[in-house]
């Protein structure tokens, strides 16, 4: 079927379904224009919680936002088109491991990233997204009286958290990292400043803090493409150091700005399993429990007080 074939198929069946399509910024541009809503992972929560009023919710995007859409939505069937699609960052850390790193440092409150399982969320005081990491961190330290707390899984977040809040954030654990963003480095950002004279370098804080420091502006995925959005009138060249999904929604949004990927093939492979033809078929099988990702509700009870204090100050 051809993709103008499948687009009016999708078409049609939204309009016949009680659903609604979530997509993060990292899936294929296609997917991106058939969502109902689009956003990085605190915009997406929000979303789930907020806006989502159908009785299915088709997440385009990885295992640990399905299951915080479903943590929070618990009365609703939170669908996943390709169950394979899973975040290797998360793998990194486990409920177990947050148990025994709250032993060895009691008192200390649990800062744990979206990216992360709802096993783990259920074992933390406060859940962080790239964007509101640094004012999550220094909103629990205030709150427990503390200067240090534990903070997982990426351990390049927790850096840029410490950096900017000046409050100690152990890493739990010491190597987790984003595949897609711990290989920029700054040899490639030097190059692509060279090759792109005048380009203002935008970089995810889920890089290395030697990238992080010669950037001209660090943030999330929406903060980046809030930065491009309302440039001043002579910044028109952006050299952009995340995963190849936002480069691809800049161009389409901005037409008359330039946009270069600080090196090639920032691909995150396991947001790409998501194909047209999978949404398709999800969407004329919403029954099928193959898809749908569901929280225990023992586990969506606990893990939802962390998720939503961090709505609260967000």
């Amino acid at each position: 079927m051809k993709d103008s074939e499948l687009l009016a198929k999708i078409s049609m069946l939204k309009k016949k379904k009680d659903v609604t399509i979530l997509a993060h910024y990292y899936q294929s541009i296609e997917i991106q224009n058939i969502a109902d809503y689009i956003g990085d992972s605190l915009g997406l929560s929000r979303i789930a919680k907020d806006k989502t009023d159908t009785k299915y919710i088709v997440f385009a995007g990885v295992d640990f936002m399905a299951e915080t859409a479903s943590i929070l939505n618990q009365d609703k069937h939170v669908l996943l088109p390709n169950p394979e699609s899973c975040c290797p960052m998360a793998a990194y850390l486990s409920a177990e491991m947050v148990r025994e790193y709250k032993k060895s440092h009691p008192g200390l409150p649990v800062v744990t990233y979206v990216n992360s399982t709802a096993e783990v969320k259920a074992e933390s005081d406060i859940c962080c997204t790239s964007s509101n990491a640094v004012r999550v961190v220094k909103s629990i330290a205030k709150e427990f009286d503390v200067n240090s707390v534990l903070f997982g899984p990426d351990s390049n977040l927790a850096d840029y958290a410490e950096q900017k809040s000046n409050i100690k954030c152990i890493k739990m654990p010491e190597n987790g990292h984003c595949y897609v963003h711990s290989q920029i480095t700054v040899d490639d950002l030097k190059l692509s400043r060279d090759l792109n004279k005048g380009a203002l370098v935008l970089v995810h804080p889920e890089c290395v803090r030697e990238v992080r420091d010669l950037a001209d502006f660090v943030g999330s995925t929406a903060q980046m493409y809030n930065r491009s959005k309302n440039s001043k009138s002579e910044e028109d060249k952006f050299i952009i150091g995340t995963e190849d999904g936002l480069i691809k929604r800049l161009a389409e949004d901005f037409p008359d700005k330039h946009f270069y990927p600080i090196r090639d093939k920032l691909i995150c492979y396991n947001m790409k399993k998501h194909t047209l033809e999978l949404i398709k078929y999800v969407l004329e099988n919403l029954d099928d429990p193959m898809f749908e990702v569901k929280v225990h509700s023992e586990i969506a009870e606990k893990a939802i007080l962390p998720l939503e204090k961090m709505l609260q100050i967000s």
